[in-house]
């Protein structure tokens, strides 16, 4: 192998390596994936050197709860699912049903890919709490769904013990903090639609009646399926580019090898 045939393979081996690197850095940056809300304390440490901080995110606590088919439920039985959630009353004259109605025209377009049989998205689930459980029975929660075809196997509608709700949507939802006209501590009425990531951690909140906020869901909705666990690491996470650098160190090591053979066989 000639000295000109060997840079050619040189380059040729270069340029995907160089190209991923940028694909990389650009499409990083180029992704901005959903706010974190409601920090719970920031934790500082020292890290070669350098001081480091990073937030601990407030986490929703569990809640357990009756849905429209009569079955107990909680937010751990959800456990890896990102979920949406809003709050409603089935005797509301006024924004519910328009929620309610916006709310099922965005579970019907989440769906899990597949062209033929089960469509239903597995990954993320409706939560409709009632905010009037004292009437909203089973029944009428049943009453409810089966006015909007509500599917239970991806919304639940909740009721039970009322002051556990409003615990939930001020003190975990903390509705109260962001509604801009305010909630009401003894009646919450919020048009606000909830969006939680799959480690339980507020990540959005948006108008259920405006359909540029809904909009906003909908796109966040898609980069959250795609965000990386940080719990969960695969083996090659942060090795790739080791992997990439020391495949092209051993590529050129043979490469040299096989130059210097032949120039050894050419002068001899």
């Amino acid at each position: 192998m000639n000295k000109k045939a060997l840079i050619a393979v040189l380059i040729a081996l270069m340029v995907p390596l160089v190209s991923y690197f940028i694909v990389k850095e650009e499409s990083e940056s180029a992704i901005h994936m959903p706010r974190h809300y409601l920090p719970d304390s920031i934790i500082s440490n020292t890290e070669k050197g350098k001081r480091v901080t990073d937030t601990v995110w407030h986490r929703v606590a569990d809640i357990s709860l009756t849905n429209q088919d009569g079955k107990k439920v909680s937010l751990d039985s959800l456990r890896g699912k990102i979920l949406i959630a809003d709050f409603f009353f089935t005797r509301c004259p006024t924004i519910c049903p328009g929620m309610t109605l916006n709310m099922k025209r965005l579970a019907e377009s989440i769906h899990n890919g597949q062209r033929v049989g089960d469509k239903t998205n597995k990954q993320v689930h409706f939560l409709s709490f009632s905010v009037d459980p004292e009437r909203d029975s089973v029944e009428r929660l049943k009453y409810w769904a089966n006015r909007f075809q509500v599917n239970p196997e991806q919304w639940w509608l909740l009721t039970g013990d009322k002051k556990a709700i409003y615990d939930f949507a001020l003190n975990e939802i903390k509705l109260g903090l962001v509604d801009g006209e305010g909630v009401d501590t003894n009646f919450v009425h919020s048009d606000k639609f909830v969006l939680i990531d799959s480690n339980r951690l507020v990540r959005g909140y948006y108008s259920g009646l405006d359909s540029a906020s809904l909009s906003s869901l909908s796109q966040d909705l898609v980069m959250l399926t795609m965000e990386k666990d940080p719990k969960g690491k695969s083996f090659l996470a942060g090795k790739l580019q080791i992997i990439a650098v020391s495949f092209l160190i051993a590529v050129i090591g043979v490469f040299l090898l096989l130059y210097f053979i032949n120039k050894n066989k050419s002068n001899a």
